[in-house]
């Protein structure tokens, strides 16, 4: 008998790990939970039991991506949910990012997901979904947070696209576009200053809402009433005068370039 299985990448924690509990109440036979640490993978699936497929693997590497394939081939699984939550960020100006970590950035946060979504969806069938996790931060230029808001742009472009692009499959594509989560990857300090975190939510918060709207067939996910007034105030306003607004907020966080 064919398995379903659920695909979940950066699933060890924070909102990766909130899908991993939801999946668990799905129809589906295994989860699989991906993620470079394999220790924290282990301490989830003691945690959460038997269904769950823990998948060391670095998104970074096409290799890993290729032998992820190949497990697919192998196994010829239905994927009922692919979740494309792994992701990384930074704030910074762009003089503070190294080369390697600028292709790594966006290796994970472009690349390894669109790559995911066509390795995954000829294992799909009527009813299947696609959760990429993007973020409020797609809905406008960030100068600080410049390269992470790009990448996430290009993961809310692609996604909704891809949605219209499966509309007669039964398949749909869902990104998720949450404000300040709270969690590990979420940064708590810029040069010695704490950073304050207007309209934060828990991953749990995130992860419920997505699932719903995804079962609905949104193409976007948008979590709280106060990240959907900042998505309207971006349409009303320009980009120039969102950017303004940002620079504000953070000005006491960094120091323009001269």
């Amino acid at each position: 008998m064919t398995k379903r299985i659920a695909i979940i990448t950066g699933a060890s924690g924070g909102i990766g790990k909130e899908f991993t509990k939801l999946m668990l109440f799905e129809n589906v036979d295994e989860i699989w939970a991906i993620a470079r640490s394999q220790e924290k993978l282990t301490k989830l699936q003691n945690e959460l039991g038997e269904r769950i497929l823990i998948v060391p693997k670095d998104l970074a590497g096409i290799a890993e991506l290729r032998s992820l394939g190949r497990m697919l081939e192998d196994e010829k699984p239905i994927i009922a949910y692919l979740i494309n939550n792994a992701g990384v960020a930074r704030m910074g100006s762009y003089k503070d990012f190294a080369i390697d970590e600028i292709e790594t950035t966006i290796n994970i946060n472009c690349s390894a997901f669109a790559i995911l979504c066509t390795l995954c969806i000829p294992y799909m069938k009527t009813g299947s979904r696609i959760l990429n996790i993007s973020s409020a931060s797609s809905f406008q230029p960030l100068p600080y947070l410049n390269l992470y808001s790009a990448t996430k742009a290009f993961e809310r472009y692609y996604s909704r696209a891809l949605n219209v692009e499966l509309s007669k499959t039964g398949i749909t594509a869902t990104a998720v576009c949450p404000g300040w989560v709270n969690t590990d990857l979420l940064i708590k300090e810029v040069n010695g200053k704490e950073v304050k975190f207007p309209g934060l939510v828990s991953a749990e918060m995130v992860a419920k809402k997505a699932m719903e709207d995804a079962k609905k067939g949104k193409d976007m996910s948008v979590c709280t009433a106060y990240v959907k007034f900042e998505h309207l105030l971006t349409k009303i306003f320009s980009q120039k005068a969102s950017m303004k607004t940002w620079m504000r907020r953070i000005k006491k966080y960094v120091e323009p370039e001269m």
